[in-house]
């Protein structure tokens, strides 16, 4: 294979996942809490016989964007948005612990508490599981109140608390389902000095100007490419009509 045509092959190819990752990062602008995924290009040596003198392009995720977005009231009871650094406890739909800090809230058709992902929100002992009651209230340490039916406001009861976690960044990694794990597979432990702001959401942290822009370049790269593998036929085919008139 000509190696100009394989250099310009693996360059459109990779950025053809660059702009994967960031396609994906704007589909998810508008989900609460939604921490970016981060890609740049490194340049990779091909090795072979000879010298390694040529290099092509190779589109990798170097990490995640843990910056926090905008945190709003939205006047829900349920909804929950983390204070500073921490993570909500989920199951993930593998049955694994999983962490989140979207906490868009609800309570479902089994009368368990999840998010927005229909993913079950952990508590001190597993899933929340929220009775029938007159008002539902979730205190800045995570703790659940209820106001039973039939009862007044004086008669609250405290139902659970959310489990709160804040390990080390450097510990945790992104999974396929987009949720946050321990990449020891272990669990994190409850952090009690974790707090969230009740009534409130936190927006993405997707910047939409830095993600546009990223897009047009890529897309401008793709095409660089596609036109540097016709120019590497166009070659191929004037170096054979040469060789056919000798």
């Amino acid at each position: 294979m000509d190696k100009s045509l394989y250099l310009a092959m693996t360059g459109a190819s990779n950025t053809l996942v660059s702009q994967a990752a960031v396609t994906n990062n704007l589909a998810h602008l508008e989900i609460p809490a939604f921490k970016a995924d981060l890609e740049q290009f490194r340049s990779m040596p091909v090795y072979g016989d000879g010298h390694p003198s040529r290099a092509y392009a190779m589109s990798e995720r170097p990490g995640i964007d843990y910056s926090s977005g905008t945190i709003y009231n939205t006047g829900n009871p349920l909804d929950v948005a983390i204070n500073g650094d921490g993570w909500l406890a989920v199951q993930a739909l593998d049955g694994t612990e999983a962490y989140t800090r979207r906490g868009d809230l609800r309570i479902n058709t089994s009368g368990l508490l999840e998010n927005g992902d229909g993913l079950l929100i952990l508590g001190n002992g597993g899933p929340v599981a929220v009775p029938p009651a007159e008002e539902i209230l979730v205190g800045n340490d995570g703790t659940i109140t209820i106001r039973p039916l039939g009862q007044d406001e004086s008669s609250l009861a405290v139902l659970d608390r959310l489990k709160l976690v804040n390990p080390a960044l450097e510990t945790m990694d992104k999974s396929a389902d987009g949720l946050f794990r321990l990449r020891d597979g272990t669990v994190a432990n409850f952090d009690a000095s974790v707090s969230v702001a009740p009534e409130s959401l936190e927006t993405s942290n997707v910047n939409i100007v830095s993600a546009m822009a990223r897009m047009i370049e890529t897309a401008r790269l793709f095409e660089l490419n596609v036109k540097a593998m016709a120019a590497a036929k166009e070659n191929d085919e004037v170096g054979t009509r040469i060789l056919s008139l000798s």
